[in-house]
């Protein structure tokens, strides 16, 4: 496929958008201001994918003539072969970023991440593993820079989370977590077995683009408040005030509950965020129903209700069953190295993207 034509329009785009920034006018629209300068960040990095790849091609082909220039045995063809093996990792590599450039940009990728870990099946063992899993989130938003914020959580007796909320800001953050969504499933043997029987429990992860107030209309009508005393482990300062807010949407029916912060008006805040970034959620949810079929959209499509991953520790072994992927490096996996099962994972949707539209 001939991708120059693609390289040449992001060229002439971003010529055009760095022109407009650079009209004082631009400042006169914050909104229209922020999304160009979003479009400048995009296109500066495709131009430079763009020209990165063209350069691979050119050097791809000078190596290929060398190689069938020189004889087979000879060090300068030996030394070509291995810049041809090399190249033609760059050219698919380079070409398929190219090609993701083409797809209209999804607006959520770039927005704030709410993180929903509930343990499933399994009791206290689920409880430990959805503790795991939120350590290995946090872990790995720390390697990418991102800031996590907590928003409210349900502790076990063993130390575990019969539910953890808490968001994540940042660079592309919901981008590469997307696919985090669905079913966990461990199987490892407990530390309360006595016997040494491997038990499998399950945990429920949920990855909510963080909603703007633009996206989603809340009247006061349709909200209904409750403030009550937040539970804590004692001290000074806590169980004070009736701190903790209860947000139920009536429309809806959802409830969402934070006593996180010991100021009311900042737990209402970050309640009003999880009730957006739900509500919004389900609008995407409904509107990938009608194209289920051709897109498989990892938030709210059904996939929550099915395994997704497997963490087996008696044979360190990871498992992605959406793309058959299998690891044996689960320590440092579940330590936040988790790019390993992501990469494959962005990959495969972008080929599936590309498939439906034929290039």
């Amino acid at each position: 496929m001939d991708l120059r034509p693609h390289i040449d329009k992001f060229a002439r785009r971003f010529s055009e958008v760095e022109a407009s920034l650079s009209d004082p006018k631009a400042f006169e629209n914050a909104q229209r201001f922020q999304e160009l300068s979003k479009e400048y960040s995009r296109l500066k990095g495709l131009v430079a994918g763009g020209s990165a790849y063209l350069k691979a091609v050119a050097d791809l082909e000078e190596n290929k003539t060398l190689l069938a220039a020189e004889p087979a045995d000879s060090e300068m063809a030996l030394m070509a072969k291995e810049e041809v093996t090399r190249l033609e990792e760059v050219v698919k590599k380079l070409g398929l970023e190219v090609q993701a450039g083409v797809l209209p940009p999804d607006p959520t990728d770039s927005r704030n991440t709410i993180v929903e870990i509930r343990a499933g099946a399994g009791g206290s063992e689920s409880a430990l593993f959805a503790a795991d899993l939120y350590r290995m989130y946090t872990r790995y938003a720390e390697s990418q820079g991102w800031k996590v914020e907590s928003i409210d959580a349900s502790p076990s007796d063993l130390g575990g989370f019969k539910e953890v909320i808490f968001g994540i800001t940042g660079s592309d953050v919901y981008k590469r977590l997307k696919y985090e969504s669905g079913v966990h499933r461990v199987q490892r043997v407990p530390a309360t077995e006595a016997q040494g029987r491997i038990h499998t429990s399950t945990c429920t992860v949920a990855v909510l683009p963080e909603a703007e107030e633009v996206d989603i209309d809340i009247r006061p009508e349709d909200l209904s408040v409750d403030r009550c005393r937040a539970s804590g482990k004692g001290g000074q300062g806590v169980n004070t005030t009736d701190s903790a807010v209860r947000l139920h949407h009536i429309p809806s029916g959802l409830i969402v509950y934070c006593a996180d912060e010991r100021s009311q008006h900042k737990n209402k805040a970050k309640a009003m965020t999880v009730l957006r970034s739900r509500l919004l959620e389900k609008k995407i949810a409904d509107e990938n129903a009608k194209y289920a079929a051709q897109r498989k959209e990892q938030v709210g499509t059904g996939e929550r209700n099915e395994r997704i991953r497997t963490y087996n520790f008696p044979q360190n072994r990871v498992t992605d069953h959406r793309i058959e992927v299998t690891l044996y490096n689960l320590p440092t996996f579940v330590e936040g190295e988790i790019d390993s099962i992501i990469e494959p994972l962005m990959t495969n949707d972008l080929n599936e993207k590309l498939a439906a539209l034929k290039l």
